[in-house]
């Protein structure tokens, strides 16, 4: 028997017999740690912005900052030469770096960058098992095992997650309890392939002897690869980090679960049996190096237990280089609110005209890219009066189109949907199904790998004229969703909302609204959609706030419950008094071109005039003239609105848009307070008045939803920008989609990627998006603001652990006040 039968007999029999001492209290808690680390990622038919670092808020952003470096070489910070042309073109001034310094209490060199550089070019990175034999491996003639590694591990998870995989469980019939580990090392072993491509013949061997259960592959890899607590969780998050991407997978399916059972026991996740795989791959190498290759068994040994021992200190140098560049970070930031400091009081101090009855109100969602048009609307009459919510519009709802049997949510990632909104009519209903059955059937066969030739060849003359058209004059040709009858039904019981139900939900929405008196004849409820062709992505430039979806399902919902003359007649015996002669408008602001489109039309008695169509259309022009430049557009061209419409329909156009790209700040107050100012699109507005809030429930609602949103938003495109290769998806050009929805790859393979592509973000000559911390400013006493932060987790981690800066605005003096250590002092 040779020496690798023996010790794969051996290595067998340890795992028969249970040899392996079980792991203690403190091991598992650092494996849980490592898993809990990871924030969800959804995927791209509700594709909302979420925080990469949202897991790890609980921890101060330095600290994850340094630990990230260290460990996957993950930037949470721009280099040096960023913050040096901002200081070159004087955004950047000495007072700011000297505020900065002061407030992180920095007393070492920080004007020197050069030396920063130099610093940061000298760190060592954590390197795992397989780094470590990549680093003896001859590449030039074999593949890197890192490399291996992740597009094994990749390709195995995009064949199980998707519902028509090859390996997907469900599809299989597979064995109930069986976890994803074991679903992995069956088919490891299955594969000669692997072997053969890595030019290690034996190499299977070394899989069999792998546990069968996870639990026993921990057991064996805390042993054998002498691996104690303090060390096994950043190791842990290490491996995580390079499968990155399927972990943010299998993070949102466990938010998902979470969801939609909050009372019930987690269901185990499948976060722990990912990491199991990774491992896996590692003690397959140290085994594999130990019995093959011993002549480099002492030296791995040696290398693995240096990086063991080295880790805190690796760590902690990481944190004391990042310093410097800390106090660059803040000095930018602080660049940035100063100035809107500014704006603040003296638009506050300068006060405003006295209220006149509106003629025409305009509900917008607080999206950044509805500043621009709220400020064109407003400049066309002092009749009109617009306001800042949540793209919604609290309706708490799910919706299923005529035919359909799958709901999508319609409300911030946060929350679950309670209501059930479906459209149509049962003939309808049964037209709706065949067509979406038709195009589903369509669909799968063109898209199936068979089919790469034979779809074209059965069918492409058909699409001759179709594909000719687009390419020479592309247009967007979208119509309004068919929602002639709606039904509400609650999702848990399926029964229909009575009309006590629906009146108590349009009360709810109206006074979180703060609209509850002082109705104009027209009120314009207006959602955002943004309708781009051949991109993975297009629904992170929908409403995030409906769950990467049109916000046109929510504003005509909304209206249909307030203009029901029987729900007026429930709302006003409840105390809530809506005019007779006030109507409200469903309206969609179409963000590539600016345009307010009415999706039920204008032939309504009900609807607007010529004169208030015409503020739409002009307002459009005016925010389209604005934003022409950024896009490389003139915004004197005569034909600005076709040629956008024309960009948003090209399949070969990779920037639409910008989206919420250069998002910076988020301002709760009254809208006399913000009017005056240019906020230049960086600006979530959500209308706010305290007076009007007695108990402070709807200011809690903002900050425990809207804020957090916003927040979202705001670390999705800092970190896409910080680091696109590890938290960006990369270039769009490349990118082939995952299981339908799932996500993308860069290519053909590697890990799944998360975040934006770069083309979202950088315009091919700069930044389109400048990384700042959000700004956070409540119109609101200090004392309620810290009573609600007291009460979050979320809210306290983050305002404690500077993952956003928190203001407070006196709406009356102009007063503004920074919450820093607990305390509430002068901006």
């Amino acid at each position: 028997m040779t020496n690798l039968d023996n010790t794969r007999m051996a290595w067998i029999s340890d795992v028969e017999e249970s040899q392996y001492p079980p792991l203690t209290p403190a091991h598992e808690q650092a494996l849980d740690q490592a898993c809990a680390s990871v924030a969800p990622n959804w995927p791209l038919d509700r594709l909302i912005a979420t925080s990469p670092f949202w897991a790890m808020r609980g921890e101060h952003i330095a600290s994850v900052s340094a630990r990230l470096s260290a460990l996957g070489n993950v930037h949470c910070l721009m280099p040096p030469s960023h913050y040096l042309g901002h200081r070159q073109r004087g955004e950047i001034t000495d007072h700011h770096l000297d505020q900065a310094a002061e407030r992180l209490g920095y007393r070492g060199p920080y004007r020197n960058l050069l030396g920063v550089v130099e610093e940061l070019g000298r760190l060592p990175h954590w390197h795992n098992i397989s780094d470590l034999v990549d680093a003896r491996r001859d590449r030039q003639h074999k593949m890197a095992w890192r490399d291996e590694i992740t597009h094994q591990i990749s390709q195995f998870c995009a064949a199980f997650f998707q519902e028509d995989g090859p390996l997907n469980a469900a599809r299989l019939n597979a064995p109930a309890g069986k976890r994803l580990y074991g679903h992995w090392r069956d088919m490891t072993l299955k594969d000669r392939g692997i072997a053969i491509l890595m030019g290690e013949p034996r190499l299977r061997h070394y899989f069999e002897t792998l546990p069968t259960a996870e639990a026993g592959l921990f057991q064996a890899a805390v042993a054998e690869l002498d691996l104690d607590a303090s060390h096994l969780g950043g190791y842990a998050q290490a491996l995580l980090l390079d499968i990155n991407g399927w972990a943010a997978w299998v993070a949102y399916q466990d938010w998902q679960r979470d969801l939609a059972s909050p009372e019930t026991p987690r269901h185990p996740s499948d976060m722990r049996s990912l990491l199991a795989i990774r491992l896996a791959w590692e003690l397959v190498l140290w085994r594999y190096i130990r019995t093959e290759q011993p002549d480099q068994a002492d030296r791995l040994t040696r290398l693995w237990h240096a990086e063991l021992v080295a880790l805190p200190a690796r760590i902690e140098r990481h944190r004391r280089a990042q310093q410097p560049l800390w106090v660059w970070q803040l000095a930018s930031e602080l660049a940035y609110q100063q100035p809107l400091h500014r704006a603040l009081e003296e638009s506050v101090k300068a006060g405003s005209a006295s209220a006149t009855s509106p003629q025409l109100q305009a509900v917008f969602c607080i999206d950044v890219r509805s500043e621009p048009l709220r400020r064109a609307l407003e400049h066309q009459s002092p009749a009109i009066q617009t306001l800042g919510f949540a793209g919604f519009f609290g309706l708490p709802m799910e919706y299923r189109p005529g035919g359909a049997e799958l709901a999508q949510p319609h409300l911030p990632g946060l929350l679950a949907p309670r209501v059930t909104l479906s459209s149509g009519s049962a003939e309808g209903d049964r037209r709706s199904a065949r067509r979406l059955n038709w195009q589903a059937r369509l669909q799968e066969w063109s898209r199936a790998a068979s089919a790469t030739f034979t779809a074209v060849e059965t069918g492409g003359l058909l699409y001759a004229g179709k594909l000719l058209r687009r390419s020479l004059d592309a247009r967007g040709k979208r119509g309004p969703l068919a929602m002639d009858e709606l039904r509400w039904h609650w999702r848990d019981s399926g029964e229909a909302l009575s009309l006590a139900d629906k009146a108590a939900l349009a009360r709810t929405v109206l006074g979180t609204m703060g609209l509850t008196e002082g109705f104009a004849p027209r009120v314009l409820l207006v959602g955002h959609g943004s309708h781009s062709a051949n991109n993975p992505h297009a629904a992170g430039l929908e409403c995030g706030a409906c769950g990467g979806q049109s916000g046109e399902v929510s504003v005509r919902a909304l209206a249909r419950l307030l203009n029901d003359p029987a729900l007026r007649d429930a709302l006003a015996e409840a105390g809530l008094v809506i005019p007779e002669e006030t109507r409200f408008i469903p309206a969609l602001h179409h963000t590539i071109t600016d345009r307010i489109e009415l999706p039920e039309g204008t032939a309504d008695a009900f609807s607007l005039n010529e004169e208030e169509r015409s503020w739409l259309a002009q307002a459009g022009a005016e925010a389209r003239r604005e934003r022409a430049p950024r896009l490389g557009l003139s915004g004197d061209a005569a034909e600005l609105e076709e040629s956008l419409d024309r960009r948003g329909a090209d399949w070969s156009q990779t920037r639409p848009e910008w989206g919420l790209a250069n998002n910076a700040s988020f301002i709760a107050a009254p809208r006399r307070v913000t009017a005056p100012i240019d906020l230049d699109g960086r600006s979530f507005l959500h209308d706010y008045d305290w007076r009007t809030d007695p108990d402070f429930a709807r200011l809690e609602q903002i900050m425990t939803a809207p804020l957090i949103v916003a927040h979202w938003i705001n670390m999705q495109y800092n970190a896409s920008t910080l680091d696109n290769r590890k938290l960006g998806s990369g270039n769009k050009v490349l990118h082939n989609v995952v299981g339908g929805h799932i996500g993308v790859f860069e290519g053909n393979g590697g890990d799944l990627r998360i975040g934006l592509p770069m083309q979202s973000l950088h315009d091919g000559e700069r930044w389109r998006h400048e990384p700042l911390r959000l700004s956070a400013y409540l119109a609101a006493p200090p004392e309620a603001v810290d009573s609600i932060v007291g009460r979050h987790e979320i809210l306290r981690s983050l305002v404690e652990n500077d993952w956003l800066h928190l203001f407070t605005l006196d709406d009356e003096s102009g007063e503004i006040l920074a919450c820093r250590g607990g305390a509430w002092v002068a901006a």
